[in-house]
């Protein structure tokens, strides 16, 4: 279980440093556009806000993207135990949701 979390902890921390690794291979390509044109946050900012809410692990990331707006989805585990799942705007860093898993 330890190694498993590791290795998901590795995977997030790699994709800190590439955002956009977190994409559908369809929709990679645009998420690159608009992160270079400054309309998504990278990764890293995203996650700076998560700490700061939700002090924990982060263990599972998705960008998600509907016919509105681009979305991080981002599960952490907390001190307690708990897995905890919140969605951010992707533009703006704004917290839509947090809600127990």
């Amino acid at each position: 279980q330890a190694k498993a979390l590791f290795i998901a902890l590795f995977a997030v921390l790699a994709l800190a440093v590439s955002p956009l690794a977190l994409a559908d291979h369809d929709d990679r390509a645009e998420a690159s556009a608009l992160l270079q044109q400054g309309k998504i946050l990278p990764l890293s900012r995203i996650l700076a806000v998560v700490q700061q809410q939700v002090p924990g692990d982060v263990i599972e990331v998705e960008l998600d993207h509907d016919k509105r707006s681009w979305d991080y989805k981002v599960k952490v585990l907390t001190a307690s135990g708990h897995v905890r799942k919140m969605r951010l705007n992707a533009s703006d860093g704004t917290i839509l949701k947090i809600k127990d898993d």
